[in-house]
């Protein structure tokens, strides 16, 4: 619980004079924004941080860059491919990786790993041992993701990242979860008392996401543009969304729309396929990862916005960056009925059965046919962003966790002698 603690009264507190390290594996940094809203209100809060993570192949691709004040260390990492075997490829290099740069930025107050992998605990126990303190921020669940992505039941794999998330669970001070039914896993699975776990929503920077004027040429001809925004894995649905447009063509007869679906991922070339299967060669365009300038234009053209997640063990409590993302453009969401969906967008969405297509496509009609409940649906979105959803109120939360971790701990970097330099503040 937060009590009556202001951003300006945990700001003020426990940061000056420490240091930070944060480790990732999953994204680069600050291509990752969650994890770059965490460094950048660690740093206004007076910590020196250093991030610990990937290069990315198409930006962040520097092995050290000073951004804003942050510190950023990255390692050259073959993303995992052939099933179960390549993760664990994948998760042996990075481990090497992050261990060898860890020794170089030298002792931390606070080790911050974020999941997945549950293996980061390692070099977190390495530091721990040298006088850190392990905050967790645990991006996903992971054996609910091992269960979605794989199809393989609880076999011996599964059960060895459900030991991996107890030992992390274990090994962290404080636990950072990213909704309350996170929350709920950490306290009831992972045996933390409710007062050492914290939630840190995600929330889209709003700087990025402002909108600007329509443009109809986006909409190639048609008097309807339908968004699609994010990751393409396997359990992300984009299948759904595919079949779904091909009931709204088939089955209701709607051709009135292009349709554009922006991100990637380990699935993009399959559901690129799926979509010439289905016919939509030209109805449906796949931009791949873009700048910001464009998805906003994207964004701001949309007259929908589509969440096909389907339900499965993970993302039924999974809280989706895309939802509030829509949100934040001012845009009506098509959505399959998912808990943390509805805890986050509310009345912004319309919610189809969970993983029903053809429900999934009716609701798309209906949205195309009434401008003013899209408009109304898209001023709730926005002022639920700039209200419960905010990042300021995320802010609050990530310092008072860091504050119960720190509490009675003495720093213990302040004679390093390999500090170099000072911290610098935007």
């Amino acid at each position: 619980m937060l009590g009556d603690r202001s951003f300006e009264d945990a700001a003020d507190s426990d940061g000056p004079g420490r240091r930070a390290l944060i480790l990732v594996e999953n994204l680069s940094v600050p291509f990752d924004r969650r994890v770059w809203q965490e460094c950048t209100t660690l740093r206004d809060a007076g910590w020196e941080v250093h991030v610990i993570c990937p290069r990315g192949e198409k930006r962040d691709t520097e092995p050290e860059a000073e951004i804003d004040g942050v510190r950023i260390h990255r390692y050259p990492l073959r993303a995992a491919t052939g099933g179960p075997a390549g993760y664990l490829r994948e998760y042996g290099s990075a481990l090497w990786h992050t261990a060898r740069l860890a020794r170089k930025v030298g002792p931390v107050d606070v080790v911050h790993a974020c999941n997945p992998p549950d293996l980061l605990f390692l070099p977190a126990l390495w530091l721990k041992r040298r006088g850190a303190r392990f905050v967790f921020d645990q991006h996903d669940l992971v054996p609910e993701l091992y269960l979605s992505r794989f199809d393989r039941g609880e076999d011996l794999l599964y059960r060895a990242v459900c030991a991996l998330e107890r030992r992390t669970y274990r090994a962290a001070d404080v636990v950072l979860a990213t909704n309350e039914s996170y929350r709920d896993v950490a306290v009831r699975r992972g045996g933390r008392r409710p007062e050492d776990v914290f939630v840190v929503r995600s929330a889209p920077q709003t700087d990025r996401f402002q909108p600007v004027p329509p443009e109809p040429e986006l909409k190639r001809g048609k008097p309807h543009l339908l968004c699609y925004l994010g990751v393409m894995g396997p359990q992300d649905g984009v299948d759904y969304a595919l079949r779904a447009l091909a009931k709204l063509r088939d089955e209701f007869g709607r051709t009135d729309w292009h349709a554009v679906f922006v991100g990637s991922g380990d699935a993009f070339d399959a559901m690129v396929e799926l979509s010439r299967k289905l016919g939509f060669s030209e109805q449906v365009q796949f931009t791949g990862r873009i700048p910001d300038a464009d998805l906003v234009r994207y964004l701001s053209t949309a007259d929908v916005c589509l969440s096909p997640d389907p339900r499965n063990p993970l993302n039924d409590v999974s809280t989706m960056n895309k939802v509030l993302e829509y949100m934040a453009m001012g845009r009506p969401i098509v959505s399959f009925d998912l808990r943390e969906a509805r805890v986050s967008a509310d009345d912004a969405a319309l919610y189809a059965p969970a993983n029903d297509e053809a429900e999934f496509a009716k609701l798309i009609t209906v949205l195309l046919d009434d401008p003013e409940k899209r408009a109304r649906m898209g001023r709730i979105g926005q002022e639920r962003i700039s209200g419960q959803l905010s990042w300021r109120n995320s802010q609050t939360s990530l310092l008072a966790a860091y504050a119960a971790a720190c509490r009675d701990h003495a720093p213990v970097s302040a004679n390093d002698p390999n500090r170099t330099g000072k911290r610098q503040r935007r």
